[in-house]
């Protein structure tokens, strides 16, 4: 079936207001701290370090843009300009002194305006500032666990709940950090290997047997924040969510209270140790 012009258009404007709309929704969830359906950006920036990460993805967004759209143009000049039937004659020029010295001088320059800002921002996220909470979270085949020790000798283990939202990021426990304070976060695995990341936070670290390895983060927003594991680690790697919550002062001293009680009166209910008695 042949559509008209008149159709055509209204096929395009209708297509343009969906797309439109469905790029603000996924900008409006994205500030959950957690993926959205069709999003096509970066989760929304919570900390210092992915707003520096968010600039830098953009930054080279418009390098990579102009650089494209400048090879494409050469392209194009040399299909219309230099083809057979305009040079029936080839040319044999070979050498072109201002040519390769400029080939050579500009993708050196674009490379340092690249570096610069890429080892400031490796800077940032590898210089752990002093802490003002530290958390260690302990990578296990399939889940988390969590200890405070800075409040106290409590551990808790964080598990997927199915029937929970958001799908797949719901926890039965989740970690709770008080908002505009450096948190400290120390990694290690009991197993295998791991990944401990936070997109909104902008970090990602390997929890590995037997090493302790540290970044952190600074989050700015109270709310809700999700990650998952991110190095394959098993047969329910995809079922060993992260999820941060981001409190007030206040909310985060009375919650530390709580979790005293009821984690650290009972330190052998925990999962390992639930399936450890069970075998």
């Amino acid at each position: 079936m042949k559509m008209s012009k008149g159709q055509k258009g209204r096929w395009i404007l209708g297509f343009t207001v969906v797309a439109t709309a469905m790029a603000v929704a996924g900008t409006a969830f994205a500030g959950m701290g957690q993926p959205s359906a069709w999003e096509w950006t970066l989760q929304q920036s919570a900390s210092p370090v992915m707003d520096n990460i968010t600039w830098f993805h953009n930054f080279l967004l418009w390098i990579i843009s102009a650089i494209t759209i400048f090879v494409l143009i050469l392209l194009i000049i040399v299909a219309v300009k230099f083809n057979a039937r305009t040079n029936p004659v080839p040319s044999k020029t070979t050498h072109n002194t201002l040519i390769e010295v400029v080939w050579t001088i500009v993708p050196v320059l674009v490379l340092v305006c690249i570096a610069v800002p890429s080892f400031r921002l490796l800077f940032q996220e590898l210089d752990v500032p002093k802490a003002d909470l530290t958390i260690k979270a302990t990578g296990k085949q399939w889940y988390w666990s969590y200890a405070y020790p800075d409040n106290g000798k409590f551990e808790f283990d964080s598990l997927l709940v199915a029937d929970k939202a958001p799908r797949l990021l719901g926890v039965d426990n989740e970690v709770v950090v008080p908002v505009n304070k450096i948190i400290r976060v120390q990694t290690t695995a009991a197993d295998v290997i791991h990944s401990f990341a936070v997109p909104s936070f902008g970090i990602k670290i390997d929890a590995i047997p037997g090493r302790l390895n540290e970044t952190w983060f600074k989050a700015t927003k109270e709310g809700m924040y999700y990650g998952q594991c991110s190095e394959l680690c098993g047969k329910d790697h995809a079922f060993m969510p992260i999820a941060i919550r981001v409190v007030s002062d206040q909310e985060f001293a009375t919650w530390v209270e709580g979790a005293k009680k009821k984690f650290a009166s009972a330190p052998a209910n925990t999962y390992a140790s639930i399936g450890a008695a069970a075998q």
